[in-house]
């Protein structure tokens, strides 16, 4: 938990400093006028810029977590066909070699089960039922603890969407305040043309980065979502594979 409130606030101030440097540094002594164009958005533009990198920075840290741990070293399908048969043949040992091999949710949440059960399948003081029972215990501990691995950061995407959604309707409403104050100060019936160009860039600037960054946020939420789902799927229909082979060794 310490680990990732660390995570979150460098993602942020990090991001907070490339948006601020990109701003002010690069946008504002830009010689090309459609990305001077991006500074006339003003500060907000910061805080977009800000928000975009994050978006990105959690984009990348899911991916590597669910297709590169999360998943595991190898075929989920490959490496159940191989545990199956390990259990089959009563070599255990070989069942949780093969789940350290793999690693990955799947693996750790049939490990953490099949652990429990090699330790008590030769204790006589249990019962066929109460053994069956302490290793679904052991599943779900394991399951649980996984869960919010997966799921992790996908809050934060969920709320960037709606957070750039809401910035950029700012930054366009404080735009468009701007652009009419500029109709509004007419000197000699001639309107303020830069002053209403300003006010009118600054409020299309916000309105685009507000989009996108909403957009890529709502899009790899969803994403992700339908990927821990599939995840979790996999999981629950490989544990009861797993229980009902051992179900069957304790005759129940």
């Amino acid at each position: 938990m310490v680990k990732q409130t660390i995570f979150v606030t460098l993602n942020a101030l990090v991001a907070f400093a490339i948006g601020f440097f990109l701003w002010y540094g690069v946008f504002r002594t830009s010689e090309s006028p459609i990305v001077h164009s991006i500074y006339q958005g003003g500060p907000l533009v910061v805080v977009l810029i800000m928000i975009l990198i994050m978006c990105l920075v959690f984009t990348i840290e899911r991916y590597i977590s669910l297709y590169g741990v999360a998943k595991g070293k190898s075929s989920v399908q490959v490496f159940f066909k191989k545990l199956i048969t390990l259990m089959q043949n009563d070599d255990y040992d070989g069942a949780l070699a093969a789940c350290d091999k793999q690693r990955g949710t799947t693996a750790n949440v049939l490990r953490a089960g099949i652990d429990r059960y090699r330790e008590l399948r030769g204790n006589n003081e249990y019962t066929a039922e109460k053994k069956i029972e302490l290793t679904q215990s052991a599943v779900e501990e394991a399951n649980a603890l996984e869960g919010p691995l997966l799921e992790r950061n996908l809050i934060a995407l969920s709320t960037i969407a709606s957070i750039a959604t809401m910035v950029g309707l700012l930054g366009t409403t404080i735009g468009m305040i701007r652009a009419f104050a500029a109709t509004g100060n007419v000197e000699g019936g001639v309107i303020d043309a830069q002053q209403l160009a300003v006010g009118i860039s600054e409020a299309l600037v916000n309105t685009a980065g507000g989009l996108v960054s909403g957009i890529l946020g709502i899009f790899f939420y969803n994403f992700f979502v339908n990927k821990v789902d599939a995840f979790n799927y996999t999981t629950d229909e490989a544990t009861f594979e797993v229980m009902q082979i051992l179900k069957e060794k304790e005759g129940i």
